[in-house]
């Protein structure tokens, strides 16, 4: 009997390791898989079963709900697994759903940068001037000899007058400035001084809108920062407009390599000013109000799922359309424009594109029927893959950008 008592505990107290196990790896991968930011609606719509969401009542900070049973303004909750087990804290944001217009359609972008973006330095002769002072690929140059510069012409005028006399070149180091002192090298080749600088001060290309907010008029495209092709740095904004595009032909992205949308702009009037070049994309406002007014609402991060999706896109001088995607994986705390791994399903994308291509970034993804996030990178060992960004996060970056402009004016 003794035996039997002994081997039932034994087997019960493996089950509930086991159970305790089991529960504690749900517990995990649900912190880790969950946002730790939410957005939601007054009525608080969060999640589906087998998560849910617990409010903390009457806390010091504010309470969870008001006198009508709303969410409200702010509230702090907590994430339950099977309504019991509580998983991670969240900070609960209250806000309106968001409708927007989608987006699809290519678009020409013209920046012109705030200083000049070292995009390398060279030698002159057997010396390398620029380097030597300190300066690297990715900087931005400020002013020289206490002389803003806009364009490279300035630069190679400041240059060509020093006659070799030694430049105080004020720059940007990731984020910080710095003072360096540059003498310039006569070059016997061009008969001219030199001091081995590549700078850029401006870009042009083809990119894809993503939504317009008939609100205010703005826009926002892309998914992705536009930056120097040979640093990797944002080019930091001082102007932009966007104009309007057409795609005139496609080369198709293969293992290796990816293909890319080629376009011409087909109008150079603005259609609209840039006013933002960031991380997620670009954003601005349109010159006109003269766009479709159907709109779709813009879903909550959590509300993002793995499966199948679409993205809208124009890959020809037609209008755009939908192709289905699937959405693999997803990143809830990734701040950064590769919130989700999307994979091109569909054969005719397919079978004109090879996948995903450049001039793609800024195609909405549609789940649900609500805009979910934007295409923003091809994967070059595998185009039919890419990354995506969620739309909240472009929502969010763009309403900061109106607060911020209504704020200066007010």
């Amino acid at each position: 009997m003794n035996k039997k008592i002994y081997l039932f505990i034994r087997t019960f107290t493996a089950m509930l390791a086991v159970s305790a196990s089991v529960i504690l790896l749900l517990c995990a991968l649900t912190a880790y898989f969950t946002p730790s930011r939410l957005s939601v609606t007054k009525q608080g719509n969060e999640f589906s079963f087998p998560l849910s969401v617990r409010y903390d009542r009457d806390t010091a900070i504010y309470a969870a709900f008001d006198s009508s049973g709303n969410v409200c303004e702010k509230s702090n909750a907590k994430i339950m697994l099977f309504d019991s087990v509580p998983v991670k804290d969240v900070n609960v944001n209250v806000t309106e759903r968001k409708n927007v217009i989608l987006g699809g359609m290519p678009f020409g972008i013209r920046i012109y940068t705030d200083g000049l973006v070292v995009s390398g330095t060279s030698n002159v002769g057997n010396k390398n001037p620029s380097s030597d002072a300190g300066i690297s690929a990715g900087d931005i140059i400020l002013s020289v000899n206490g002389e803003n510069l806009d364009t490279n012409e300035q630069l190679l005028n400041v240059v060509e007058k020093s006659k070799g006399d030694p430049l105080e070149v004020k720059a940007v180091h990731d984020g910080k400035e710095y003072l360096a002192k540059i003498t310039p090298v006569f070059d016997e080749s061009v008969k001219k001084y030199r001091i081995g600088l590549m700078v850029r001060d401006s870009c042009a290309g083809i990119g894809t809108m993503t939504f317009i907010d008939p609100e205010n008029n703005s826009f926002a495209g892309l998914g992705h920062g536009i930056c120097d092709t040979a640093s990797g740095s944002l080019m930091p904004l001082e102007k932009g407009d966007i104009v309007n595009a057409e795609i005139t032909s496609v080369s198709k992205s293969i293992c290796g390599n990816p293909g890319a949308l080629t376009g011409t702009f087909s109008d150079t009037s603005p259609t609209g000013t840039i006013t933002a070049n960031s991380q997620l994309g670009i954003y601005g406002t349109l010159c006109t109000n003269d766009f479709p007014k159907n709109t779709v609402p813009v879903a909550f991060k959590q509300e993002v799922k793995r499966g199948n999706a679409q993205i809208l896109t124009t890959v020809d001088n037609e209008p755009p359309k939908f192709y289905d995607i699937s959405i693999e994986d997803i990143s809830y705390n990734n701040n950064s424009p590769k919130n989700m791994i999307i994979r091109i399903t569909d054969k005719n994308l397919l079978e004109k594109t090879g996948g995903i291509v450049q001039g793609m970034s800024g195609s909405p993804i549609i789940q649900n029927n609500m805009l979910v996030g934007a295409v923003t990178h091809v994967f070059v060992n595998d185009t039919t893959e890419g990354y995506g960004v969620f739309a909240e996060n472009m929502i969010d970056f763009n309403s900061t950008i109106i607060q911020n402009k209504l704020s200066l004016s007010a």
